[in-house]
């Protein structure tokens, strides 16, 4: 009797989520243990609410051929669109062409893929690295009066947000011959490399006047290691990119001079109304681009409201 009525439960709980919905995406994260992804998803899932689809989210672990197989099971199970936050950037290929194939709608989210001209039906969502990268620099270089020893924390070596933010830096160095780079280097967007990799130019005797991170999490572990080696605070102002919590969290204390914010729901909640769109045959850009915003000090508790 009772498992008879959990069934009878569980057939109520599918029809009544088959009512709400209008439409089933899937939706494939490169890794749902990274903080800014968890934050695109939580806002994908939010947004999929806000417009009655029926949103299902599958975790990539970072490894493109299951996120390839991921992306083949939405398409045999018929959801209306796709959506993907790529593991890699350069493998995006074989997931266009098999949606193409199907007939269904497919939107990347957060990384945008490498090739320079999308399918048609194809669409990205994401932010412009060159951009963060530029503001960055604009604003350290401000602060170093224009000379000075400064070092470049990288993220993944194969990813563009790397290249990009990598780009927009040295594109703004061209414009302040008295800046120079004594030291760049990959900390793979962790905070402990970063934090180990400063900790190492320190020991080094490596001349440090400013930092620009590649994101947030490795700013703030050459915070830490700055303060380890007995630097005050704020004493060599360091950047960084993402401005989720913990990031303005650490302007505030005075780890960091400031940050870059790369809006995670303004993201989750394009890809969505460009994948419903796309659904109900309606025109969409096939590049949207959510701008970034430089944060300083001042601007804290604004930017903290996103999170609230």
């Amino acid at each position: 009797m009772r498992k008879c009525l959990l069934l009878v439960a569980s057939l109520l709980l599918l029809a009544s989520q088959a009512s709400w919905a209008d439409y089933r995406i899937g939706v494939t994260i490169a890794r749902v243990d990274d903080n800014f992804m968890t934050y695109v998803r939580t806002g994908l899932e939010a947004a999929g609410r806000q417009q009655h689809v029926q949103v299902q989210v599958q975790d990539a672990q970072g490894d493109v051929v299951r996120q390839l197989d991921q992306v083949q099971s939405f398409i045999s199970q018929k959801v209306d669109a796709i959506i993907v936050l790529p593991v890699d950037t350069a493998g995006t290929t074989n997931i266009s062409r098999a949606t193409l194939a199907a007939g269904i709608p497919l939107v990347y989210v957060n990384r945008r893929p490498d090739q320079t001209d999308l399918p048609k039906d194809v669409v990205a969502v994401a932010s412009n690295d060159i951009e963060a990268g530029q503001l960055q620099m604009r604003y350290l270089a401000q602060r170093m009066g224009g000379k000075g020893n400064l070092a470049i924390i990288l993220g993944d070596l194969t990813q563009n947000a790397t290249q990009g933010r990598t780009e927009g830096v040295k594109e703004v160095l061209k414009q302040f011959p008295g800046i120079k780079v004594v030291a760049e280097q990959s900390a793979n967007w962790d905070r402990s490399k970063g934090m180990d990799l400063t900790g190492n130019w320190v020991l080094a005797g490596t001349p440090l006047d400013a930092i620009v991170a590649n994101n947030d999490e490795m700013a703030i572990g050459a915070a830490m290691a700055l303060q380890q080696a007995g630097k005050t605070a704020g004493s060599v102002p360091i950047v960084g990119v993402d401005g989720l919590p913990d990031g303005l969290a650490a302007i505030k204390s005075g780890q960091l001079a400031a940050t870059v914010f790369q809006d995670p729901k303004a993201q989750a909640d394009s890809a969505m109304d460009a994948a419903v769109k796309m659904i109900e045959g309606k025109p969409v850009e096939s590049n949207i681009w959510v701008p970034y915003q430089l944060v300083k000090p001042e601007e804290v508790a604004l930017f903290a409201a996103h999170f609230k």
